[in-house]
């Protein structure tokens, strides 16, 4: 018996359009947004969902509920533990903003360790790290043992991590309505297709970070 994830990041924000971060934070989709998720919605209109799962962010639960509009029978669920990491003082700000504190790539690295101590009124990334696993072990644990192929909708960073802890990646970077697999089964799990940028989004909210060097 395999289980199929099909991780599907969110649709452009506004905030991803103009650069500015979001985390807890949220922000409505852009036109261009709303387009590339009608488009994902389209690429995935035959893929034999038997669940679905959301962050509750609503520009996840927005990017969910149009994919269900093609798989109407299903109800869509949201885990709290698939939102975005926290930034702090600095969401709703600039990247730019974070930026002149700590390299990006820096930062990703720590965070996916799990030592970076949190920026100023965020969470530290151990606890992100840990809630981020532990909202896909219940995933596994729920739905491991058919042949079910589960919806996750959730954030770049979010879903990023949880790829990270597959394999040794560093963060990919996930186009705004992107779309990954991975099928779980009883010797593990692995990435089957990754960052799928089925609706032609680009990076322009995708921030990289390699992995670590060995």
């Amino acid at each position: 018996m395999t289980l199929t994830l099909t991780l599907v990041r969110h649709g452009r924000t506004h905030f991803n359009a103009r650069r500015i971060l979001q985390g807890h934070s949220d922000s409505p989709l852009t036109r261009t947004g709303r387009e590339g998720v009608r488009i994902t919605a389209q690429h995935l209109a035959a893929t034999p969902f038997t669940a679905a799962w959301s962050s509750p962010s609503g520009r996840a639960v927005t990017t969910a509920v149009e994919i269900l509009r093609h798989h109407e029978d299903l109800r869509l669920r949201t885990d709290r533990d698939l939102r975005e990491y926290h930034f702090g003082w600095y969401e709703r700000r600039p990247e730019t903003a974070l930026d002149a504190v700590i390299d990006w790539s820096t930062l990703v690295t720590e965070v996916l360790a799990g030592t970076h101590p949190g920026l100023p009124g965020g969470e530290h990334s151990a606890d992100f790290m840990a809630r981020t696993q532990a909202a896909f072990a219940r995933l596994v644990e729920r739905h491991l043992g058919t042949d079910e192929h589960v919806l996750v909708v959730g954030h770049g960073l979010a879903l990023g991590a949880y790829l990270a802890t597959l394999e040794p990646i560093g963060l990919v970077p996930l186009p705004n309505a992107s779309v990954t697999t991975v099928e779980v089964d009883e010797h593990g799990a692995r990435i089957t297709s990754l960052a799928q940028d089925v609706a032609g989004q680009g990076a322009i909210a995708a921030r990289p970070a390699l992995a670590p060097v060995a």
